[in-house]
């Protein structure tokens, strides 16, 4: 490893506990009973088998932006705030941007107040996960079922009833309102 990649990654770790320490000193925006309840039964559905997508790197250039293939294929992280989807409050439906399944709905999305669209629960069986230890420390990384597009890391600050922030990088997701 060089050294200027370690140094990088130490002050990254120490950023990202100060960021998730923050989300819960001020705690998420609350999450309505309604919203909770209907994201729940969401997530609760029976998962369908979901039939893997593989595509050549030349393909996957054609098809995704520079920001979606930064994020998508070789596990970029965006700027926090920087993503519209952050703001995006309509009812509709959260896709993969690299095989459009879907992922989230609106209900599952909440403000974490870290600058990155944030969901406290995903559609059954559209993740699949790992552990990541970029940052020295570990970390539960979640890539797209489907397509193998990295999305983001899932941490244990998140409201209740399930405690997680599903952390998205914007660029990795597309809405379709309802």
């Amino acid at each position: 490893m060089k050294r200027r990649d370690f140094l990088q990654g130490l002050f990254a770790a120490a950023g990202a506990a100060s960021l998730s320490s923050q989300v819960r000193a001020q705690g998420a925006k609350p999450v309505s009973a309604e919203q909770i309840k209907i994201a729940l039964q969401q997530a609760n559905q029976p998962m369908t088998k979901i039939e893997k997508l593989v595509i050549s790197d030349v393909e996957w250039k054609k098809r995704l932006t520079p920001a979606q293939y930064s994020v998508l294929r070789d596990e970029g992280t965006e700027r926090s705030f920087t993503s519209p989807l952050n703001d995006e409050k309509r009812k509709g439906v959260f896709h993969c941007a690299g095989c459009d399944l879907p992922v989230y709905t609106s209900e599952m999305k909440f403000d974490s107040g870290t600058g990155w669209p944030s969901f406290f629960t995903t559609l059954p069986g559209v993740f699949e996960t790992k552990t990541d230890f970029k940052l020295i420390y570990p970390r539960k990384e979640y890539h797209c079922a489907k397509c193998g597009g990295h999305h983001g890391h899932v941490f244990n600050d998140g409201p209740q009833p399930t405690g997680q922030r599903w952390c998205n990088n914007g660029a990795a997701l597309v809405f379709k309102p309802a």
